[in-house]
């Protein structure tokens, strides 16, 4: 041990300061037979914090459906994996960069993306695609602008120079942001089959390879800072934001996938959240062996680390790998053409501990079980929410002119176009990216390399129905991924999620969480939608103040062939314009209330699980027999927003009848009802959808044609369609302006 080490005395306010409880440094000392070392009270503390241990999570998230006959591989490898048929599989996963990005949002987004990207091509696959899941303060909140313009840069800094398109996402404005932002980023990749590659190590004596970028001091720390709440010290933790470098990682990627075309690699793993220490705990838990490393191999970019330092860092671009003996130089050679760091720094042993030298001296030494199966699991104690009462709507005043209200939704925060940010993006890089699914529309599409398919990609979350009843909230969030895929034609197949909460210790908290799980896991039941990979985030919290509960859902769905697909935009005079699903006018939670009133009330509108998988199907199957032109899911902003944003897309117009019927016409134009689509059709199919539907108990009216250059709504709403786009594309551009008077 280093004579620093040494003199490092463990006090209860360093047990404090490494995130661990009184009882849990117990437990420490009672699996160690000893106190630790300073060093293993680091590696302890990275492994049993909330962001890689999930202790207060892990009761919830085995409740969650992760099989079915086309997954292969569930939660607990760096990504999920499902069959994409003809050999192939699809890899992907969705994680959160919360906390740094807040800190340092450049950075903070940046490796974001680079660790996602990491976690899927360490099993094999050649990433195709990256999405996000943004959310930022209040608008006229004094720092949401330089946080919007950091993110978006870093985002597409890093993915556009490592040369993955980001094709898909969304953005949300909302004040209980202000203190926590919300970065989620997640990446698709492709992989045949029979290549993919797991992190389980095994073979006693076989050599611990590391590979990548140098080992430096920055983002020590980084996994017990995201299990911690903000406070006003927010801006000392910079030195914990990792730095990332894109143009490594791309060397990296392709280094990678040539080792991974040989039978090289016994197990591969990313170096991520809690880097060599999480790297190597997991490699060795799953394959039921031990590690012994020497620290003086780590290839290091600064003087003097400390065997703490090595262990802990988060540097970025790194991976660690068993190889198979006789193997060494010829990955050597592969690593070293591509201009990276290869270097041997251990073996697999039989002693089921994680033994560590340095200079001589064993500075480490410990049962990797006590690490992993040892790590604290908390049933924390939760309450379930309080029920909101239904809004009244005989109290809601009637608009003196919907035209207005209809502009100042299309041309406010929430619902207006997210163009600025995505063209900031090449999401064309690679060239399958199909036209009908760029970014704007319901669903990314992707097409695969050399064949018919494609896969559609969506990002959703409505925090405003989470906050109001989580169960709900959670079904709707996974409902909506489901509805976007199937908008484009494609059969939605599996989900990533990212679970964004405040302070878990908080009864209230917990309960929003345990309620969400519920509905999460019921939508994924019924929606035969399961759970292959995913991510929690909490402490997502400022000063107390907690974020609004926010499940991001990334879905995953496949399309057998791409000329099938269908886009939002309405396309041609004459089609007919018809409605999918039943309008009840639900205005609790909504968008409109919020934009229009300023009022968050009401409860959200109920997920009918077995018409969104019904609905679904149907539209799916209207769309491969060729009866639809265009397809959009009703979702914020109701019908009215629905049609407005076709009505964009397609740069043509539409005559629609007002059906309010019983209904006030806010309730019908602006109500967020679930399961229900727009189509367009011909008029001869729009009759044979109809009739369709009818057979088989499915709501479908007609409700105008397409045609002409504004949108009228009855004699309520009559807007040029230009007018829409003004509205809709100004909002960013102008706002983010004044960022950019600033610097």
């Amino acid at each position: 041990m280093t004579k620093q080490e040494i003199a490092q005395e463990i006090t209860s306010e360093m047990v404090a300061e490494h995130g661990l409880t009184e009882d849990e440094f117990a437990n420490i000392v009672k699996a160690l037979g000893r106190d630790p070392n300073f060093t293993e009270l680091g590696i302890y503390s990275v492994m049993w914090s909330e962001h890689c241990s999930y202790k207060s999570s892990k009761v919830h998230l085995k409740k969650l459906p992760t099989e079915a006959p086309w997954v292969i591989c569930g939660p607990g490898e760096n990504a999920g994996v499902i069959d994409i048929g003809d050999g192939q599989a699809a890899i992907f996963k969705m994680e959160s960069h919360n906390h740094p990005s807040f800190i340092e949002p450049y950075q903070g987004a940046a490796t974001g993306v680079g660790g996602i990207l990491r976690d899927v091509f360490t099993m094999g696959a050649r990433p195709v695609a990256n999405l996000n899941a943004l959310r930022f303060g209040a608008a006229n909140h004094e720092k949401t602008r330089h946080l919007v313009s950091g993110v978006v840069a870093g985002i597409g800094g890093y993915g556009n120079c490592v040369g993955v398109p980001t094709v898909g996402g969304e953005t949300g404005f909302d004040a209980s942001y202000n203190g926590n932002i919300l970065v989620n980023a997640m990446t698709v990749g492709i992989a045949d089959q029979n290549k993919i590659f797991y992190s389980a190590a095994a073979g006693m004596g076989k050599p611990v390879v590391y590979v990548g970028s140098k080992t430096g001091r920055d983002g020590i720390h980084g996994a017990t800072m995201a299990s911690t709440e903000f406070s006003e010290d927010n801006e000392e933790k910079r030195p914990t934001v990792q730095v990332g470098d894109p143009f490594t990682e791309k060397l990296l990627i392709e280094a990678c996938l040539e080792l991974m075309s040989s039978d090289a690699i016994v197990a591969i793993q990313d170096m991520g959240a809690a880097g060599l220490t999480s790297s190597s705990v997991e490699m060795a838990s799953k394959g039921g062996v031990g590690f012994a490393l020497n620290l003086d191999h780590v290839p290091q970019r600064e003087e003097n680390m400390l065997p703490y330092e090595m262990m802990l860092s988060e540097s970025q671009e790194r991976m660690l790998m068993i190889l198979e003996p006789g193997k060494e130089d010829f990955a050597k050679a592969i690593f070293e053409k591509w201009g990276l760091d290869f270097a041997i720094i251990g073996e697999i042993t039989d002693s089921g501990n994680l033994t560590l030298s340095f200079q001589g001296d064993v500075v480490a030494d410990i049962p990797i079980n006590s690490l992993v199966d040892d790590a604290p699991e908390y049933e924390r104690p939760w309450i379930k929410p309080l029920s909101r009462k239904p809004v009244d709507m005989d109290e809601l005043e009637k608009p003196e002119d919907y035209n207005k209200v209809l502009l100042d939704l299309v041309g406010g925060p929430n619902l207006s176009s997210r163009a600025w940010i995505w063209e900031q993006y090449d999401h064309m890089v690679m060239a399958d990216t199909l036209k009908g699914g760029r970014p704007g529309g319901d669903a990314a599409l992707v097409r695969i390399h050399g064949t018919k398919k494609a896969l559609a990609m969506s990002t959703d979350c409505t925090p405003r129905y989470v906050e109001a009843d989580p169960f709900e909230g959670g079904k709707q969030a996974v409902a909506e991924t489901y509805r976007n895929i199937s908008a484009t034609g494609a059969k939605p197949l599996a989900i990533t999620d990212c679970l964004n909460f405040g302070n878990p210790e908080k009864p209230e908290v917990m309960g929003q969480f345990a309620k969400a799980c519920e509905g999460i896991g019921e939508a994924c039941r019924v929606l035969e939608y399961p759970v292959v990979s995913g991510n929690v985030s909490l402490y997502n919290e400022t000063n107390g103040e907690a974020i609004k509960p926010t499940p991001a859902i990334g879905g995953v769905g496949l399309i057998e062939n791409y000329e099938d697909a269908v886009s939002i935009d309405f396309k041609t005079d004459g089609h007919a314009i018809l409605v999918v699903g039943e309008t009840e006018g639900h205005l609790g939670a909504s968008i409109y209330l919020k934009e229009i009133f300023g009022l968050e009330e009401g409860e959200p509108p109920f997920v009918s699980l077995g018409q969104e998988k019904k609905h679904g199907e149907f539209v799916r199957s209207m769309i491969e027999q060729g009866h639809v032109r265009a397809c959009h899911d009703i979702s914020d902003g109701g019908i009215a927003v629905a049609l407005a944003e076709m009505c964009m897309a397609g740069d043509i117009g539409a005559n629609v009848a007002d059906e309010s019927d019983s209904l006030s016409f806010q309730a019908w134009a602006y109500g967020e009802d679930q399961a229900r689509y727009i189509i367009a059709a011909e008029e001869h199919c729009a009759a044979k959808i109809m009739s369709d539907a009818a057979i088989m108990g499915i709501p479908a009216f007609c409700i105008g044609t397409v045609g002409g250059k504004k949108l009228e709504i009855g004699n309520r709403i009559s807007i040029d369609v230009a007018d829409l786009k003004s509205a809709h594309q100004s909002w960013m551009p102008n706002y983010m302006a004044e960022e950019n008077k600033k610097s």
